[in-house]
């Protein structure tokens, strides 16, 4: 496969990107996203869960996102607020089933992804 025939990174746009498995990866801002569009709806590998926001889309590393409804933020008296856009978030597989990593404007922290919608 020529450089030629591999795309730009669809996250930061630089033509940096090499392909992996079945996957191309932009060393520059370390986004990762399938060869094949198709490969987006299909079933991920044994062990693996998708992760879906709060209409059943799924979500991906490196998305933005939308707050559907306020969050109080435990131990503190502040409030995410409804609409608030979050960009690039990390899937993780965190307690409780807080599985979003993402950094909010009161700092970096887990949500539940049943709180977010795709952006």
């Amino acid at each position: 496969m020529s450089h030629d025939t591999i795309p730009p990174c669809p996250q930061c746009g630089l033509a940096n990107t090499y392909p992996d498995g079945a996957s191309y990866i932009c060393p520059d801002c370390t986004f990762e996203w399938p060869m094949q569009a198709e490969a987006l709806d299909a079933e991920p590998p044994q062990g693996e869960a998708i992760v879906r926001d709060a209409h059943g889309n799924p979500l991906q590393d490196g998305d933005a996102v939308i707050l559907v409804k306020d969050l109080k933020v435990k131990g503190s008296s502040s409030v995410l607020k409804k609409g608030s856009k979050i960009k690039g978030i990390r899937l993780v597989d965190g307690a409780d089933g807080h599985n979003v990593d993402c950094r909010t404007e009161l700092g970096s922290m887990l949500l539940k992804s049943e709180f977010l919608k795709k952006a």
